[in-house]
């Protein structure tokens, strides 16, 4: 994959991929969707925070992702990418099959497409603030452009933490958890979302859509 940087054009295919889940930062609220996740059928966490393994194929930066029926939806995260001894700060969609999810919340991960922004900004020039970057996401729903998430890293644990906890290592990816939806989590194959730094005054965004397959049995 190809990413622009301040630098210049960064090439790099990652390795491994990591999807951290439950790593809100306050730990009453992790527990209470944990809960309210138990009693829909979704098992819970063997630890918090948890460190999905996935494929690195899944990254894209394909503008339309093909996924299996109409029960997925999409997820803004910070990205952490590991390459060349520095780490750099992106923009990805955990983009998760809601339905599988109740069964298997790794499965659930696995099967689909991961979109990536192509744009990244060296951790070291925003560790300083990153409680202060905004995430947000939207959605295309009944024809209209519909806020779906929005909120700054200050909700996520410490990007440090997760980076130690996953030991991350060169030629690794890893998404690191995501904001409550408003509204509530529910499908849709238009996807928008944004990382700003309002110190910097810059921002990455991205969007991608949605073909779903029929599922067949």
């Amino acid at each position: 994959m190809d990413f622009h940087t301040a630098s210049g054009v960064l090439t790099s295919t990652p390795n491994r991929l990591i999807v951290a889940g439950w790593t809100g930062r306050n730990r009453s609220a992790v527990d209470h969707h944990i809960e309210e996740l138990a009693a829909l059928g979704v098992p819970a966490p063997s630890s918090v925070p948890l460190y999905y393994q996935c494929a690195p194929s899944l990254l894209t930066q394909e503008a339309v992702i093909q996924v299996l029926g109409p029960d997925t939806s999409g997820e803004a995260e910070p990205i952490l990418l590991r390459t060349g001894g520095t780490t750099w700060i992106g923009l990805a969609s955990d983009h998760t099959d809601r339905a599988l999810e109740a069964h298997s919340v790794a499965a659930s991960k696995q099967v689909c497409a991961k979109p990536v922004a192509d744009r990244l900004w060296k951790l070291e020039d925003v560790a300083g603030h990153l409680d202060d970057l905004k995430l947000q996401s939207w959605i295309l729903e009944d024809g209209d452009w519909r806020a779906y998430q929005d909120g700054t890293l200050a909700s996520i644990l410490p990007l440090q933490r997760l980076i130690e906890g996953a030991r991350l290592e060169d030629g690794t990816a890893m998404l690191c958890g995501t904001l409550p939806a408003i509204g509530g989590v529910r499908p849709a194959a238009d996807f928008r979302m944004a990382l700003t730094d309002p110190i910097h005054d810059r921002s990455i965004v991205w969007g991608y859509k949605t073909s779903s397959l029929e599922i067949i049995s």
